[in-house]
């Protein structure tokens, strides 16, 4: 079993803290270890370092050796642009599978927080053991959900499909967008739905295939790719076929198109930490405790429910309710917690404007 972190978003609504230089994924944002650190040690606990691979942004490459130096530099999968999950998860699965070409692929997204993963682990690897099984299967990980969330996609269960001791599979009966607030709560209420974590196991051949019935594009570039692995022409072929690759997800690529996809439900304490509202969430969750996180010292007056992360100058509050504090060298946010999912489009304005410098 080969697992891929995927590592190369920007996480542009944790800005002034995650930037185009250093994304939130290679931050310590939520323990003692980088984000792509957390995810690695994770699955070390099912497959050895040499079986995980993490694709990334060229620009990134380096940060990721470094953060992971137990990791053979070579399961480095350098991306020439970043185009969506799709174009990762075909790159991977074009070099993985010049390798080995009967191998169970897994992709998992490097900036999730997890907290109780055993679940999730016990999941993987009875999902490793259906494909054995059941080798046309494309098998995806859902979230039981907590909260009538908005922020996340939904995947609705049909049949049980197979029961592996605790673990069961569903057909996956539909995949669905991020809702209002109202059809969340009735997702919620049924039992029904999962969040949709992003997270995906299957057998490398499979995958190919169904780029092949699916996205017939990113196919005929995957196997360019795939017959250059190991010649001296790869990062030539790489260069001119990855940057072509349709930019779109892997969900609408391929899997709200497959017939044969099986969720398995988990339930762990799971974010994928989009926002700095996810982030205090996740982290402390009581509306009116803070959560605190400065190089220097913060001294705070009857405030309520504030997030402060900062550097290494004194930051005091008085008297405030909700607010997000983020002191960078360069730029500091305040917002409005309700807010929080517009400092992505402060990013775009900033850049389209080139105010700043290291966005």
């Amino acid at each position: 079993m080969k697992l891929v972190i995927m590592a190369g978003g920007r996480g542009t609504r944790l800005w002034p803290m995650s930037r185009k230089s250093l994304p939130k994924q290679f931050q310590k944002l939520v323990s003692d270890k980088t984000m792509l650190q957390d995810t690695f040690e994770r699955l070390k606990k099912i497959t050895p370092a040499e079986n995980i691979f993490v694709s990334t942004n060229r620009e990134y490459a380096d940060i990721a050796k470094e953060q992971l130096s137990e990791m053979p530099a070579g399961n480095i999968i350098s991306e020439p642009v970043g185009r969506n999950t799709a174009p990762c998860i075909a790159l991977s699965a074009a070099i993985v599978s010049a390798q080995d070409e009967n191998s169970v692929i897994g992709f998992f997204p490097a900036d999730h927080f997890i907290k109780n993963s055993e679940g999730l682990l016990e999941a993987i690897r009875k999902a490793d053991m259906l494909l054995e099984k059941y080798p046309d299967h494309l098998i995806t990980f859902g979230i039981n959900p907590s909260a009538p969330e908005t922020g996340y996609g939904y995947i609705e269960k049909g049949e049980l499909s197979e029961k592996l001791d605790s673990v069961e599979f569903f057909k996956a009966k539909r995949f669905v967008e991020k809702p209002d607030l109202e059809t969340a709560q009735k997702y919620l209420d049924s039992g029904n739905f999962f969040w949709n974590s992003g997270m995906f196991l299957f057998k490398v051949g499979t995958i190919i295939e169904k780029f092949k019935a699916y996205s017939p594009d990113i196919y005929s570039r995957l196997v360019n790719i795939k017959n250059a692995v190991g010649t001296d022409g790869f990062e030539k072929i790489l260069e001119e076929e990855f940057p072509k690759m349709d930019k779109i997800s892997i969900d609408y690529a391929v899997m709200e198109n497959e017939p044969n996809v099986i969720v398995a439900p988990v339930s762990i304490d799971w974010s994928d930490v989009g926002s700095w509202t996810a982030l205090k969430e996740t982290l402390v969750g009581d509306n009116k405790e803070h959560l605190v996180k400065v190089e220097g010292e913060h001294i705070d007056f009857d405030s309520e429910n504030l997030l402060v992360y900062g550097s290494d100058k004194l930051i005091t509050t008085i008297g405030v309710k909700d607010l997000i504090i983020v002191d960078t060298p360069d730029a500091i946010l305040i917002c409005d917690r309700n807010k929080s999912q517009l400092v992505s489009d402060v990013v775009k304005k900033l850049e389209s404007e080139g105010k700043i410098k290291n966005l």
